[in-house]
């Protein structure tokens, strides 16, 4: 699991951390936007989905300029920042995904 912060080596604070801001600075529930960039894998992007089933949401990748990785924005409609992390911590199991 990537974890793009500098500032928490330990995902556990960052979630906290995460948790605070969210909390702060939205008013759930509401569309949030997920960022996250992989490897060119359909299988991971197929993994990234399956996490999205069941939430209202909407799809845009784009493939880099040599078409080596995927950037993946999901904006999904979340309930609160729970919701949010709940989400971070199961796409955060798949190997190679970095989370913007």
């Amino acid at each position: 699991m990537e974890i793009l912060d500098k500032k928490h080596n330990n995902p556990e604070e960052f979630y906290q951390s995460l948790k605070e801001k969210l909390d702060a600075n939205y008013e759930f529930p509401q569309d949030y936007l997920f960022k996250f960039i992989i490897e060119n894998d359909g299988n991971k992007l197929a993994e990234i989905y399956k996490i999205f089933d069941g939430v209202h949401h909407t799809l845009g990748n784009r493939e880099s300029k040599n078409g080596k990785y995927i950037s993946v924005n999901i904006n999904a409609f979340v309930l609160d920042s729970d919701h949010v992390i709940d989400i971070y911590k199961k796409v955060g199991v798949i190997e190679g995904v970095m989370m913007l």
